[in-house]
């Protein structure tokens, strides 16, 4: 069997850490909260799958409509033009539909690895990335647990793509585009309190209704976006192996100790392809004596 990510990162953490020395390897203090975190609730017993939720966010953000369809055995991925998917599966009580976007951990490993800040969790809740201090790294992805952030590998100026929780639209008062849209109801919207109690108040109230067990509540330290279930986890593609610390107390150490020019060196090459593509375009006016 392969080394699975979180022992990738938990051994190399260990090596990095001999690297840079035991501070190195230390997790970010966790701060006093000056406001309750915003999260979304996910209720996979009421979604029909009818994509209102992806094309609300292509609209908001300014990307291409959907493509494709939920349909059993097709797994649909996150991309630089998709914020959040939905997939459908085949279970043990039936057909049932997951949508996927970035899952904003308490404690994000992204941020954590980020070495400009450009992935930054907000005190709001959201994690964000700021493209202006980005130097294209890719660390947040390595470091991810759950791989939601995606890269724009074939544009001269790439970007990390992935789910904001609409936090533009929050600082004004407004709910997410996926929450807005959904004719069910099957993502709700509030502070992570709210969620918690309303999950657990579902299943206590429904027990024969949805497996006992909010997924998120602990997962990688605890995350922004909670799922609940009429089944378990593991037929709908959840990963129930995640474990239950934040993860940049593994990730940290290893990140920091690798040669930046092993990560950047994909970046420092689209550079060059790019500058190189510009001086072969004959400038306006030009004549060409060949």
């Amino acid at each position: 069997m392969g080394l699975k990510r979180r022992d990738f990162l938990k051994t190399l953490g260990v090596a990095g850490g001999g690297l840079l020395g035991a501070d190195a390897l230390a997790a970010p203090k966790a701060t006093a909260e000056k406001k309750e975190m915003y999260s979304l609730l996910i209720d996979i017993s009421l979604c029909e799958g009818c994509q209102s939720c992806e094309y609300a966010c292509a609209e908001i953000n300014n990307l291409p409509d959907p493509e494709g369809y939920p349909e059993v055995g097709e797994i649909r991925k996150l991309d630089p033009d998709r914020f959040t998917v939905l997939n459908a599966f085949d279970t043990s009580k039936g057909e049932y539909y997951v949508k996927k976007q970035c899952m904003h951990c308490n404690q994000p490993a992204c941020a954590s690895a980020c070495l400009t800040k450009a992935m930054y969790k907000t005190e709001e809740g959201p994690v964000i990335w700021r493209g202006d201090k980005c130097m294209g790294c890719r660390y947040c992805m390595l470091s991810c647990p759950f791989d939601i952030p995606t890269f724009e590998y074939d544009s001269p100026n790439p970007r990390i793509a992935k789910c904001r929780m609409c936090f533009e639209q929050l600082a004004e008062g407004e709910w997410p585009a996926c929450v807005d849209n959904c004719p069910n109801e099957a993502v709700i919207f509030g502070t992570r309190r709210e969620m918690l109690a309303e999950a657990r108040r579902r299943i206590a109230v429904n027990p024969g209704d949805y497996v006992d067990q909010i997924y998120g509540e602990h997962e990688a330290g605890g995350t922004g976006v909670l799922y609940i279930s009429p089944v378990p986890f593991e037929e709908l593609g959840f990963d129930t192996e995640i474990e239950r610390e934040p993860y940049p107390e593994y990730t940290k150490g290893f990140l920091y100790a690798v040669p930046s020019i092993f990560v950047l060196w994909p970046a420092i090459l689209l550079g060059l392809r790019e500058s190189s593509a510009r001086k072969e375009q004959p400038v306006e006016g030009e004549v060409d004596h060949e």
